[in-house]
């Protein structure tokens, strides 16, 4: 008899269920109720109903818990002091995408060593996530795999999809059911027609295959989710976060004004710093130029942000890491990132839009 399956699956190891998960790692009534009111308030900054600026800062990805804890500590002294002019939502980043090989990220390998322990990975994560809503932080994050939302999304107040993933019809339906806002990045070569596309796919109803909350594989209907926005990250032909290519975005979701938001992000970091991550300050500064001068098209900025600045390979002796700074994209260190928050916090209030 041919063999037919699985001549390129060396191993198949059994993935704890969502609701055991859930189970071990219960969401607590204080950390279900900042999600549901910070999902509900960047709702209102998305329809302009709420004149503050949405802002998702925190480390290119998440490699040590501990370290991500002690930035979320800062960060929450920084949300309270900012809190007239700024929802600020830490960046926690499990998942990372790959063009060829690397890292992929906490949830699927944990110990940093090609050992894939992606339960640990898990649990790791969902920890942090709980852990952060109980300072009263709550959590972005962008979702890769389309199996990782029924462990984790309840607990995430926004997400993201990606330069590389925005085309992809498997994220454009796994939008469609998620039940916070989200974000779509412009595509890496700059091009908005894709996030746009995924914007009016994500806000459809779907049917799709996937696993329900006990892990069994199931058909998933959804609703559709209206709740989607464009994020401009720059691409290959350069930057996009200026007033011109601010205002040519906001024309171009006009144009399906009655399915889409014209309101958008910038993303400080990636193409738009021209992948300097000391150049995210001047990109900063020119939006907050922006909404000085009465912007209403931007509704948020991400920033990539960590307690050290740069960032570090993966070293064979992982004692040799430096504590707090960023494995995967470098970001700017804390001090850097609390002043950034206070010059948009000012912008905001010299908008002669804003409510003072």
């Amino acid at each position: 008899m041919y063999k037919t399956q699985d001549l390129h699956v060396i191993e198949s190891r059994p993935l704890i269920s969502p609701a055991l998960l859930h189970h071990e790692l219960k969401i607590t009534e204080p950390a279900a109720a900042i999600v549901a009111e910070t999902r509900d308030r960047i709702r209102n900054i998305l329809y302009n109903e709420d004149r503050r600026l949405l802002v998702i800062v925190g480390p290119c990805s998440v490699h040590d818990v501990v370290a991500a804890y002690e930035y979320g500590q800062k960060l929450a002294a920084l949300r309270t002091e900012l809190a007239d002019q700024l929802e600020i939502i830490m960046r926690v980043y499990f998942e990372k995408p790959r063009t060829s090989i690397g890292w992929k990220g906490l949830i699927n390998d944990p110990h940093l060593n090609s050992s894939y322990d992606i339960n640990t990975g898990l649990r790791l994560a969902r920890k942090l996530l709980l852990d952060l809503a109980h300072l009263g932080l709550p959590a972005a994050t962008e979702l890769l795999d389309p199996i990782t939302p029924q462990y984790i999304a309840d607990v995430i107040a926004w997400t993201a999809i990606g330069a590389r993933t925005t085309e992809s019809q498997t994220h454009r339906e796994m939008a469609s059911g998620l039940s916070m806002p989200i974000g779509f990045k412009n595509s890496t070569d700059g091009s908005l027609q894709a996030a746009i596309n995924a914007m009016l796919s994500a806000s459809q109803p779907h049917h799709f295959l996937g696993i329900n909350h006990h892990g069994l594989a199931s058909i998933i209907a959804t609703t559709g989710n209206p709740d989607g926005h464009l994020v401009l990250r720059g691409g290959k032909q350069g930057p996009n976060y200026d007033a011109a290519h601010v205002a040519e975005a906001a024309k171009q979701l006009s144009k399906f004004k009655f399915k889409l938001n014209s309101r958008l992000m910038v993303d400080c970091s990636h193409a738009n710093a021209n992948k300097d991550h000391n150049r995210q300050v001047i990109v900063l500064e020119d939006v907050a130029s922006q909404l000085s001068a009465g912007s209403k098209h931007i509704l948020g900025v991400m920033i990539e942000s960590h307690l050290a600045a740069g960032n570090q390979s993966i070293p064979d002796d992982l004692s040799q890491l430096t504590y707090g700074q960023s494995i995967t994209d470098p970001c700017i260190d804390f001090p850097t990132t609390a002043t950034m928050l206070r010059t948009l916090a000012n912008a905001v209030k010299r908008s002669p839009v804003s409510a003072r």
